[in-house]
């Protein structure tokens, strides 16, 4: 029993937690939520009054018989009321709604934050749909919460209480009947509503796969059809749909399931209010001392389905509660993912720090500075570039560039470490080719150097303020124009020195066959394009960057052999004082960068004797 009772009460420290981390999103507009909460609660207050006013325009009418003069006070006391009521709600309505755009745009933006944080590793390593439905589909969930949980939980708070102290002034049978039957709706709708948040988590992780999974299978459309998986991919994609279906049903049951329960409460406890007034006008129930008016009996029968409305609203928004926390159970869950990969992150830059030699050694920094002037280099006017180059090149130095001190990596998701043991110094304006079988660890090593995966063992030392241009071997492109995914390395770029870089890279062989140039629209993840050509304007792009270190995976190939050596050439002219490491499989190539590094032994050659 002692066990049951510990867990039970960590069970409701949990959810208590829960709850408050779901209204710490909330915390910026806390002024706008509560502006509108108070204008919910006043609008309900105003329901004393207007059935006040209403029972006294039936009293004067139908008992007293007044004339129409007489009765316009009350009247124009209903009107007043009325328009004070929609002015309230409307207030309300205006600051819950900027309240809740601006609680998602916040909530956006951190996930934004919190999920780049984890690197690009860990971003290959999820699928996009499945992010992209915590963008959407989970922030949206926080609407029904802020918006309407929380303004029906105030009214709840607030108005029932005041229409029953009301009614007690007028009759305390009715009173007492209201205040009895009010227990029962909260306690069937907290048990209900136990349910409708385990199946409403149930709903949005089903949700989150459908779309994860038709997300990749659209991005690999053509090589679903090169293998003859339609039909398959079609009743994977059937299934996925089929799941998300029976459990949006099963929580729109469990919705109606609490509106049926409240439903049910509210109006059997209006019918008894009816009939004691009923019996009551008819003389056959007397629990009075003085005759109940017409008047009175109208003001508690109108005040009696009003008392339980803020309770049938809270029960229209209760699974908007559990929404949110299922949506929050989530978010909270990829953003752990992305804090641990983070925080390893962090971890891997500071053993990078541990290396010596370099006084100036410290983590990477990739973002791109002067240009010429911060490598003492002359810098050119915009637009105008040397002939047959495509920036000033440093002076090389004989200062070191990288220092490797028994690395060992390991990939992520990897059961085994891939490069051990492996050591080698670099100066600026060096040249080093990573060469070896296929799985010998040249991208895991080039991974490494830019920055992407962390050392397992050793260190790595990089100087500080190092501009980095990587084009791995699988780069992504953004749906846009081939011009657009340049830009993205140097967005002040002018059109000269993008035709540069287009040229050098040998991008503009197959952009002037297309329609439209470098203005030809690609898609995302470069659909449209082949392999190699996505590889030159991965290139391209670096060439735009400005790098010092520069690093390239397999840059010549799918490449034909005209295709690679003018590539090659400009490739030598534009890493002319840079520091270059490149993977490749080109001899070509290998003597283009002087040296050899032969993974997964680590043994460094020179590059003069290959063929």
């Amino acid at each position: 029993m002692e066990a049951v009772a510990t867990a039970e009460t960590e069970a409701v420290a949990l959810r208590r937690g829960k709850i408050r981390r779901l209204n710490g999103l909330g915390r910026a507009c806390k002024g706008r939520l509560r502006i509108a909460g108070a204008c919910g609660a006043l609008a309900g207050w105003m329901l004393i009054p207007q059935a006040a006013a209403i029972a006294w325009a039936v009293q004067q009418v139908l008992v007293e018989h007044a004339s129409p003069r007489d009765s316009m006070a009350p009247l124009c006391a209903l009107l007043m009321v009325g328009l004070l009521r929609a002015a309230l709600a409307w207030i309300s309505r205006r600051q819950a709604d900027e309240a809740v755009e601006a609680i998602r745009a916040d909530l956006r933006n951190g996930l934004i934050r919190r999920l780049l944080a984890g690197g690009p590793l860990w971003l290959r390593q999820r699928r996009s749909g499945e992010l992209a439905e915590l963008m959407g589909t989970h922030a949206d969930a926080m609407e029904g919460y802020f918006g309407g949980y929380l303004l029906a939980r105030a009214e709840v708070i607030a108005v029932p209480l005041a229409l029953l102290i009301a009614v007690f002034c007028v009759d305390r049978v009715v009173g007492a009947i209201l205040l009895v039957t009010l227990p029962l709706i909260p306690l069937f709708m907290m048990l209900v509503g136990w349910g409708a948040e385990a199946a409403s988590r149930q709903q949005l992780k089903a949700l989150a796969r459908m779309g994860g999974y038709f997300a990749d299978r659209l991005r690999g459309l053509g090589v679903i059809r090169l293998y003859g998986r339609g039909d398959a991919e079609l009743a994977g994609i059937r299934d996925a749909a089929e799941g998300v279906r029976v459990r949006s049903l099963k929580v729109l049951r469990i919705a109606f399931l609490s509106s049926a329960v409240l439903e049910f409460f509210a109006s059997l406890s209006v019918a008894m209010v009816a009939v004691y007034l009923g019996l009551t006008y008819l003389g056959m129930l007397d629990l009075r001392g003085a005759p109940l008016s017409l008047g009175m009996g109208v003001f508690c029968l109108l005040l009696a389905p009003e008392y339980y409305a803020p309770l049938r609203r809270l029960a229209t928004h209760y699974h908007d509660r559990a929404n949110a926390l299922a949506a929050l159970d989530e978010i909270e869950s990829a953003l752990e993912d992305s804090t641990r990969a983070a925080d390893a992150a962090h971890v891997g830059a500071a053993s990078r720090r541990e290396l010596l030699p370099l006084p100036s050694s410290t983590t990477l920094e990739k973002q791109p500075q002067a240009g010429a002037e911060a490598r003492g280099g002359t810098p050119l006017p915009q637009g105008q570039l040397p002939q047959g180059q495509l920036s000033a090149r440093p002076a090389p130095t004989a200062a070191a560039m990288l220092e490797v001190c028994d690395l060992v990596l390991r990939p992520l998701g990897a059961a085994h470490d891939v490069l051990t043991g492996i050591t080698f110094d670099l100066n600026a304006g060096g040249g080093l080719a990573l060469c070896g079988p296929s799985g010998s660890g040249k991208s895991t090593l080039l991974d490494a150097l830019a920055g992407w995966l962390l050392p397992t063992a050793g260190s790595l030392s990089i100087p500080e303020a190092t501009r980095i241009g990587y084009a791995s071997q699988r780069p992504y492109l953004f749906h846009g124009s081939i011009a657009d995914n340049l830009r993205m390395a140097n967005p002040q770029a002018s059109e000269a020195e993008l035709h540069s870089a287009a040229e050098a890279a040998q991008v503009l062989r197959f952009a002037h066959k297309l329609p439209h140039g470098l203005d030809t629209m690609i898609g995302e993840r470069g659909f449209g394009l082949s392999g190699g050509e996505a590889r030159r304007i991965a290139l391209a792009r670096v060439f735009l960057r400005d790098p010092q270190l520069l690093l390239l995976d397999e840059p010549t190939a799918f490449l034909d052999s005209e295709t690679e050596t003018a590539l090659l050439a400009a490739l030598a002219e534009f890493a002319r004082g840079r520091t270059l490491v490149l993977a490749t499989h080109s001899q070509a190539a290998m003597r283009l960068a002087g040296q050899v590094l032969w993974l997964p032994d680590g043994v460094i050659s020179p590059a003069e004797g290959m063929p």
